[in-house]
């Protein structure tokens, strides 16, 4: 296995990508992402060979943590003065914190060095290049009000990234169970 680029996310229902797919029109200078490429990273873990790959693997299947509902709410984007991103968010819920938090510490304990930024719980719609930012704020404001019904998550995976030409490629390479809160 050459390099591949690890992250560790949840995947997405279809009924939910369907309704996710109504928000992708109306910025120009957007790159609208497959469907089949929605999710909610937990952890970007970079480029990793073999030894560093099984690594995540095995931090990975230590996560314990309990099963629980998820609903997408609203848009945003990343960049202010020169947005980079369009993106639906995901409404407050504790289970996921607690999930991703634990995702962070069994990688960070394994020697991953990973993004300091504060998780932001999200789904990314577009890519962006040259779009106007009033272009983006009346996006975000004519969508603001998108929420979908909640979902159960009941894990987690391990993906990889090919990066292709016009678009990455996403493979699961690790799926891990959480438990069932009943």
């Amino acid at each position: 296995m050459a390099m591949a680029r690890l992250f560790v996310a949840l995947s997405i229902p279809d009924a939910v990508r369907d309704a996710l797919s109504t928000l992708q029109n109306g910025v120009d200078g957007a790159r609208w992402r497959p469907i089949e490429n929605f999710h909610i990273t937990l952890a970007f873990v970079g480029e990793a060979d073999r030894h560093k790959f099984n690594d995540a693997i095995d931090a990975l299947s230590q996560v314990e943590a309990p099963a629980f509902d998820l609903a997408l709410a609203g848009t945003g984007s990343f960049g202010e003065r020169k947005p980079r991103a369009v993106w639906a968010g995901v409404k407050n819920e504790p289970g996921l914190a607690h999930l991703q938090s634990k995702v962070e510490t069994v990688l960070r304990r394994a020697g991953f060095d990973l993004d300091a930024r504060k998780f932001t719980p999200h789904v990314t719609l577009a890519y962006l290049t040259g779009a106007r930012r009033d272009d983006v704020l009346q996006y975000c404001a004519a969508n603001e009000l998108f929420s979908t019904a909640p979902f159960c998550v009941q894990e987690f995976h391990l993906f990889s990234s090919q990066l292709g030409a016009a678009v990455s490629h996403y493979e699961i390479e690790a799926s891990y169970s959480l438990s069932s809160s009943k």
